[in-house]
């Protein structure tokens, strides 16, 4: 059974002057505002998102479950799992292109070592569907446990 998620993003005006909005079946994303300058520019105040933050939440996300899954699978719940992406994207020729994507983690889990957690966390990076998709890149992961 495949599953099929979308997101529409509609785009007004010049790559650098215009205006998108993104949005999603679900409503999540509901004309959400992004930009040329909040994307490049780090443009502070900038209301909405860009391609690598999302591309960085949906990571993290993912990870984390990944990670839940596998703590899970070996008898553990986890008392918590805070994961980060970190999406670097820097100049290339004349444009742009996604350099590397760090993952940090801290876990909390009950019962579990801290080597376990640390090959679990290994493990996920590799399973993660998210860090399939973006093999292309490399991915780093900081870990660390907290018992």
């Amino acid at each position: 059974m495949a599953i099929k998620r979308k997101v529409t993003a509609n785009w007004k005006g010049t790559a650098t002057d215009g205006k998108g909005h993104l949005s999603s079946s679900n409503k999540f994303f509901d004309n959400t505002p992004y930009s040329f300058k909040g994307r490049f520019e780090n443009e502070d105040g900038t209301l909405g998102t860009n391609p690598e933050e999302l591309i960085a939440a949906a990571h993290s996300g993912c990870y984390a479950m990944a990670l839940s899954v596998a703590i899970s699978q070996a008898g553990h719940t986890p008392d918590e799992i805070d994961a980060q992406a970190e999406v670097v994207l820097d100049k290339e020729g004349e444009g742009f292109a996604i350099k590397e994507i760090k993952l940090t983690v801290k876990g909390k889990v009950s019962g579990l070592s801290e080597k376990e957690f640390l090959e679990m966390a290994e493990g996920a990076k590799k399973g993660c569907p998210i860090s399939k998709a973006l093999s292309a890149v490399p991915i780093s992961l900081n870990a660390s446990f907290e018992s």
